[in-house]
């Protein structure tokens, strides 16, 4: 893993915000351990993180008066920052274990994680209207943890309302670490971006991250070690924002390459065109082999008689049974509302992922970094960002469409 200043890629069409290069460099140089040539006290120094005065931080803002809230576990430090982490995965998954543990290690913290209890990763940005969401206390080690039957973005919204933890806003919200790439089109479904964005549309400072996972080369151990690599950029953010120098107009999202301690070092990346071609296929059930990767079959199994009891029709029910299977949908009507029809007929669909390059060949496009291994770190920002001569066009069309409809 690259590991010296040099990796921090700053030139005039692709750097990053000068006073996070700072930091980041100042970071790299600590862990770097350039004044004792031993390798294994080097190691040592890249295992311990450099220190932040915790006396200039001021306490999350609180919310102790709002009676409906669920009260902390009684081992909170107050005088300590907090930092909320959420994922798409799953609060059971073992990107957000391997994080929640580095940052509770560094001590100087409250860490507190709101996640869903279930596998979120390609749920984009939906929240939950129109049901009652359960929330349940849960076990990290260290930390003040709740999972949560919504959405990532539920999952945010919830635990800066108030209602949830005595503070509204945290020093930073981190959502990952997600199984598998968000580049390009990707970030319209990921949940894991989606938590990182809903801190963003709320006034916090925001990170997401996701590792590059490949079926049959990735380990769960990678985790820990995208941890690794990605620490100096938590680090340069927790400094800046403690400054206050981070930047509030756009969160940034990590893409960590496959093999993360082989990493070349950080790169600026620009979101490309990329996407998967989505690809139904036909099967004859609608039992989904990764429906359970993150719950036991007791869980599941509740999950499924919980949401049953939740539906008061047929059509109802099959449609939300579906949905908690990954991926399939119900696609043929099943009879009017509480009415048998012998005559229906089910068909079940399962939708897959297929690879298409569409991105360009732009070396600082994400998932060109990616590739080229880097550890890409993207702008995300709460609107799209149209370019002059798109809005020009768009502008042009509605001027001629407004003529032809007078």
């Amino acid at each position: 893993m690259t590991t010296t200043s040099s990796a921090v890629k700053n030139s005039s069409n692709n750097f990053l915000p000068p006073g996070l290069v700072s930091n980041l460099q100042e970071v790299l140089l600590k862990r770097k351990g350039a004044d004792d040539p031993d390798p294994q006290s080097q190691s040592s120094s890249a295992a311990k993180p450099p220190t932040v005065n915790d006396e200039s931080v001021e306490p999350s803002s609180s919310s102790a008066s709002n009676s409906g809230r669920v009260d902390d576990q009684p081992d909170s430090d107050t005088s300590k920052p907090v930092i909320l982490v959420t994922n798409g995965d799953g609060i059971e998954s073992p990107g957000l274990t391997h994080l929640v543990q580095a940052l509770v290690c560094l001590g100087r913290y409250n860490v507190h994680v709101c996640a869903p209890q279930s596998d979120k990763s390609a749920s984009g940005h939906s929240l939950t209207m129109r049901e009652t969401i359960s929330v349940s206390l849960a076990e990290i080690d260290g930390a003040t943890a709740y999972e949560v039957s919504g959405t990532p973005a539920d999952c945010v919204s919830l635990a800066l309302s108030g209602a949830l933890f005595s503070w509204t806003k945290p020093l930073l919200v981190i959502s990952g670490i997600n199984r598998g790439s968000s580049c390009g089109h990707h970030m319209l479904y990921s949940g894991v971006v989606a938590g990182a964005r809903e801190a963003l549309i709320s006034g916090v400072p925001s990170l997401s991250i996701s590792l590059n996972w490949k079926k049959d080369q990735s380990q769960d151990n990678d985790f820990k070690d995208a941890v690794t690599a990605c620490m100096p950029v938590l680090e340069a953010a927790f400094g800046d924002i403690e400054k206050g120098v981070f930047p509030r107009d756009c969160s940034f999202h990590i893409e960590v390459p496959t093999s993360p301690l082989a990493n070349k070092g950080f790169k600026l990346a620009k979101q490309s065109l990329w996407r998967s071609t989505l690809n139904w296929q036909a099967v004859s059930s609608n039992r989904h082999p990764s429906s359970g990767r993150f719950m036991s079959n007791q869980q599941i199994l509740g999950m499924q008689l919980a949401q049953l009891s939740r539906d008061a029709s047929a059509a109802g029910a099959a449609r939300r049974l579906g949905t908690q299977k990954k991926n399939v949908e119900v696609v043929e009507s099943v009879g009017v509302a509480g009415k048998s029809d012998s005559n229906r007929t089910l068909r079940y669909f399962r939708l897959e992922f297929l690879d298409k390059d569409q991105g360009g060949e732009d070396e600082d496009l994400d998932f060109r970094a990616l590739e080229n291994g880097f550890i890409a770190i993207t702008p995300v920002f709460p609107q799209s960002q149209v370019e002059s001569e798109t809005q020009v066009a768009a502008s042009d069309w509605v001027s001629r469409a407004l003529k032809v409809g007078q």
